[in-house]
């Protein structure tokens, strides 16, 4: 019994033992979170009583290369309620659902939700928010936000691109220069009780948001609008399924002006078939009816499409000039060499045929670039042959991209050189069984014209903090020589003939050089007879300070390039080389002509 006893009181002593022990570490532990810790839980217990509303930051400008802001910000409103602090809620049902325009139906399941916050409609206008907020219904906020405006509507729509409903970009330079533009949004945190209801004697606090930085770009609204006109007239005259324009300074990249008509409107993006100046194109959209879900946002990308960037196309015979500059940097070629043109070129078991069916008889090579003939084409190509073609292809830059700063830019589609016999180079001379972009065509003419050197497209030129404290200037540095200068000089002379006296005469502009090329490609498949008519043209021809290529897809009736497309860039010249403050050079001596050729009048009267 005395042993019983004794074990027990030992089993009794260390459960006191491990009871004080455990209670030595709870009070250290206790004594720990509240000298060392306390901060950590002090502000725990603050964000249980805290509730929190974003301030959306002011998004950062477009702006033009003249300063005009293309595209901006206007004040719009949010309007939210918070379950525990709304007093009446039929009446807050009533009210809003009167001054936002929406039925009572949609508006109700959100004022009765038991949640901390519940977004009622954003992008309200000021004035409605306004309203609102002075009518004082308790549980009613109205925040005010920013929402992306354009004042010219449509002008270069696919260029900007838009954001959406979190002001965030989806296309064009709003989704490229996204870190820039955006900005950082600010905070409002308001206390409240253990229910949630706001503290009435307690005060906001802010952390304000940080504008997003103003992109300046080379874009000029003046000549973008100017292009655009010329752009819907032909449309609607020659019934196209499109017209493109680009305008590029071929000294540095930079894009004066971008269009792809039709365009749409910036501030309506999801409403379908806007601007169809065209009857074709109104008909297919009446043939089309009614749409939704996926379908619509596939019509939805094809009209927000860039089509000067995204699309890829034979380029007919604008590519000779890649073919003329190849043969004339390789040797194989010279201005004065006589070809014949019986109005075809037999190539292993094929009949290529010149657009000229009589032929074009006895020519030399000059001749033959004005004539835009293709059996001489196909001869230097053969000349060249695929090794040294393919080589000048892809030192030319057109195996790459160009690396313009716009999203979504397509890659040439060109044979493999295993797979170029004698019949793909004859074709690929002079532009057809391959595909490239107007952006990258118009980058490798500007750097064959303006002395050899490969330039980089681009509209970015800097982005500027909102109160002009940082700055950060876009380079792009010049590219690498892809041709000499002589032979850039000779191509200058070429072409400058073409327009004064061959295919591209209907761009003359009366008081300036003009240098260029036409073009007329037939669609695949062939048998459906859809063509694309182009012109590339630049002035002034001795120094070119402006290059513009137009492509129209599928005009009815006439389609020639030298016929529809080239008497638009005339338009387009005849108009901006006043405005850009380039002079007539006319009546000077033509430093393009090569010194045997300034002797030879036969070759400058050749047609």
């Amino acid at each position: 019994m005395e042993g019983n006893l004794t074990k027990h009181r030992k089993n009794t002593a260390v459960l006191w033992l491990l009871i004080a022990a455990v209670m030595i570490g709870l009070s250290g532990r206790l004594g720990f979170l509240m000298i060392f810790r306390s901060g950590h839980y002090s502000s725990l217990a603050q964000d249980l009583h805290q509730r929190e509303r974003s301030i959306k930051a002011a998004r950062g400008r477009i702006i033009d290369a003249n300063g005009v802001v293309i595209a901006d910000n206007r004040t719009v409103c949010t309007i939210s309620v918070i379950y525990s602090q709304v007093e009446d809620r039929e009446e807050v049902i009533r009210v809003l659902s009167g001054e936002l325009g929406l039925p009572e139906d949609q508006v109700r399941p959100k004022v009765e939700k038991r949640s901390a916050r519940e977004i009622i409609k954003t992008n309200v206008d000021k004035e409605t928010g306004d309203k609102i907020r002075s009518m004082g219904l308790a549980g009613v906020k109205v925040d005010e936000d920013y929402k992306r405006y354009y004042p010219y509507d449509s002008l270069a729509s696919k260029v900007l691109g838009f954001t959406g409903g979190d002001n965030q970009g989806i296309i064009g330079l709003e989704v490229k220069y996204e870190s820039y533009l955006k900005g950082i949004n600010g905070t409002i945190l308001t206390l409240t009780d253990a229910k949630g209801v706001e503290l009435p004697e307690s005060q906001e606090d802010r952390i304000e948001p940080v504008a997003g930085w103003d992109l300046h770009v080379s874009l000029d609204v003046n000549i973008q609008k100017y292009a655009e006109q010329l752009a819907y007239q032909t449309l609607e005259r020659k019934n196209a399924k499109g017209v493109s324009i680009i305008v590029m300074n071929p000294q540095n990249g930079e894009i004066l002006a971008m269009v792809n008509a039709p365009e749409f409107n910036l501030n309506d993006p999801f409403t379908l078939d806007q601007n169809l100046a065209s009857e074709s194109l109104r008909l297919k959209a009446q043939e089309r009816g009614e749409v939704s879900g996926e379908k619509k946002q596939e019509l939805l990308n094809q009209m927000w499409r860039n089509a000067c960037i995204n699309d890829t196309y034979e380029p007919g015979s604008t590519f000779k000039i890649i073919t003329a500059a190849a043969g004339l940097e390789a040797g194989v070629v010279k201005l004065s060499d006589t070809f014949s043109c019986p109005g075809f070129r037999i190539v292993e078991d094929r009949k290529i045929r010149c657009h000229k069916t009589g032929g074009h008889g006895t020519e030399n090579f000059l001749q033959g670039a004005m004539n835009s003939c293709n059996p001489v084409f196909i001869d230097v190509g053969q000349r060249l042959g695929v090794n040294a073609y393919y080589q000048y292809f892809t030192q030319f830059g057109l195996k790459e991209k160009t690396g313009i700063d716009l999203p979504g830019e397509a890659g040439t589609i060109m044979h493999k050189k295993e797979n170029m016999g004698p019949v793909e180079l004859a074709t690929v001379s002079f532009g057809q069984s391959f595909q490239i972009t107007p952006i990258q065509l118009i980058t490798t003419a500007a750097s064959i014209v303006n002395g050899g050197r490969r330039v980089t497209p681009h509209l970015g030129v800097r982005a500027e903090s909102r109160d002009g404290s940082a700055v950060r200037e876009f380079t792009y540095e010049p590219g690498r020589r892809i041709l000499s200068e002589e032979t850039s000089a000779t191509m200058r002379y070429i072409l400058e003939q073409v327009v004064a006296d061959g295919s591209g005469r209907n761009a003359k502009v009366e008081g300036f050089s003009i240098g260029g090329k036409t073009a007329t490609s037939e669609k695949l498949p062939r048998s459906l007879k859809k063509y694309i008519s182009s012109f590339i043209g630049f002035a002034p021809a001795e120094n070119p300070q402006v290059m513009a290529l137009i492509t129209i897809d599928e005009p009815e009736g006439v389609y020639y390039g030298g016929t529809i497309a080239a008497p638009v860039i005339g338009d387009l010249f005849r108009n901006i080389l006043p405005y850009m403050g380039i002079a007539d050079q006319s009546a000077s001596e033509n430093p393009n002509t090569p010194q045997e050729e300034k002797t030879d009048g036969s070759l400058l009267e050749a047609g």
